[in-house]
């Protein structure tokens, strides 16, 4: 008969087990299998483990070296090649000048494998209108792929292959002597637009937009005044600086009524004033005491000069009335 003190332990153990919950739970399963995997094997016997004095064994081979796959039909090309044809394919295709080296590492050697070219066929069921997998039979209606399946592309015969081949052909010339012109953004070097001459001489280079030479001559010595004088816009012969009756060659007093830029106020033409108060322009070479049309301003030395400028001629009002008269006799009466 077993004392109360001998089966205490064995029945701690289960409460024990119940205790644990959570992570404790965890970490004792863990536990347990770290200990298990822990075991070491039990020794090999005496027996198993003697060598066999009677018996000769061979040696054992040298680890043989790993075998270098081989591809059937394959040759060693450089890579350098490889890239080469495509550009030419890509350039003959979409007129492009490519070169290899800038495209792709072209070192080393590479293993080309010649095969035929294949295309990827798709047939459809004529019954079901469904695809067909690897296999002869639908997969939808289990129909037995006939002649009456639709293929995809059609089945072309030799005159269609070699009309389709004489058509890439031609589009290929056609890339290739019209080619598209590829916009270079690279304005390190001056670009120099030419083309032949007329007379199949010298080339004919473009220089820029067509500009008229503007001379203009002093009008006290009529000498001519240049751009390279000692003085800025001054006459070299009699010392003149240049002023709005220096005369202009070719004339543009229609593009420039307030006279012409860098100009100084001449005796005949002394400029166009404008009221300091009002804004109002007075007429040219109006005199100080000339009334203002808008404020009834007089012209004081107040009145600053307008800045000679460009300015858009103002339509003339004969012709808008000409032409206002041409639309009135183009309309046509209602009835």
């Amino acid at each position: 008969m077993s004392s109360p003190a001998a089966t205490a332990p064995t029945g701690a153990a289960p409460k024990e087990g119940k205790k644990r919950r959570g992570v404790g739970k965890m970490l004792y399963q863990v536990r347990a299998v770290f200990k298990r995997g822990g075991r070491s094997k039990p020794a090999p016997s005496a027996q198993a483990a003697a060598p066999e004095p009677l018996m000769s064994q061979p040696p054992a081979p040298a680890a043989a070296a790993p075998k270098r796959r081989e591809y059937e039909g394959a040759t060693k090309i450089p890579r350098l090649q490889i890239h080469e044809e495509r550009a030419k394919k890509l350039g003959s295709r979409f007129g492009l000048e490519i070169k290899p080296s800038e495209w792709h590492s072209t070192e080393g050697d590479v293993l080309r494998v010649e095969k035929s070219v294949r295309m990827r066929i798709h047939r459809e069921c004529h019954q079901c209108h469904s695809a067909f997998g690897a296999g002869n039979e639908c997969p939808s209606c289990q129909h037995k792929r006939c002649k009456n399946c639709t293929r995809y592309p059609v089945k072309r015969s030799d005159s269609e292959r070699e009309a389709n081949r004489t058509r890439r052909e031609a589009i290929i010339r056609r890339n290739k002597e019209n080619a598209p012109i590829i916009p270079s953004y690279d304005y390190s070097e001056k670009i120099i637009l030419k083309r032949p001459g007329k007379t199949g001489g010298q080339d004919l280079v473009f220089k820029g937009k067509p500009r008229m030479r503007v001379r203009r001559h002093c009008h006290m010595c009529n000498s001519l005044i240049t751009a390279h004088s000692k003085q800025a816009r001054t006459c070299d012969n009699c010392g003149h600086r240049r002023c709005a009756d220096c005369p202009r060659n070719p004339d543009a007093k229609k593009k420039y009524p307030y006279g012409y830029p860098n100009d100084e106020p001449g005796t005949t033409f002394k400029g166009v004033h404008a009221c300091h108060e009002c804004k109002k322009k007075f007429p040219a070479n109006a005199e100080d005491g000339t009334e203002c049309r808008n404020c009834s301003h007089k012209k004081c030395a107040d009145c600053p000069r307008v800045k000679p400028r460009k300015v858009e001629p103002e339509p003339d009002p004969d012709i808008l009335e000409s032409l206002r008269l041409r639309m009135e006799a183009l309309r046509t009466v209602d009835v």
